[in-house]
């Protein structure tokens, strides 16, 4: 049992695995986000292009909602597609939000790796090296 616990706390500390849990809690964050501006932002505009249609209300009904003899009422029974495609174009403008976001990291990354190329000082070439072994072995006689 001990070998079992102590095999978890090394998977647990693995850089890998803390940069996953980093990176999931602040994709969750940034999930939260992304869905305030598709569904605070985003689909009241797409409501105003599509003369207001609200896609999550649209649905087709295969059985109406009926009372039977008893006085029962038996509710309506729908295919709600409204709902279906209103998540994918939520999925659809999320995933882009995403795509955007990581691009324009990339895009930083790839700037901040040119800087330090750009600091780096040049590697001496082969000819230098020994120009400076040969100074160095004439200065010890």
């Amino acid at each position: 049992m001990g070998k079992f616990f102590s095999d978890f706390k090394e998977f647990a500390m693995r850089g890998n695995v803390v940069d996953m849990a980093v990176g999931v809690v602040i994709g969750g964050a940034f999930g939260k986000i992304v869905s305030s501006l598709v569904g605070d932002v985003i689909m009241p505009a797409v409501g105003v292009l599509t003369g207001g249609a609200n896609f999550a209300n649209l649905k087709w009904v295969i059985q109406q909602a009926s009372v039977d003899a008893a006085g029962t009422e038996i509710p309506e029974v729908a295919i709600g597609y409204g709902a279906f495609i209103q998540s994918v174009l939520d999925f659809l403008i999320i995933a882009f939000c995403i795509f955007v976001a990581i691009r324009a990291l990339m895009k930083l990354k790839k700037k901040e790796e040119v800087v330090a190329e750009e600091e780096a000082p040049a590697a001496p070439t082969t000819e230098q090296l020994l120009s400076e072994i040969r100074d160095i072995l004439k200065e010890r006689d």
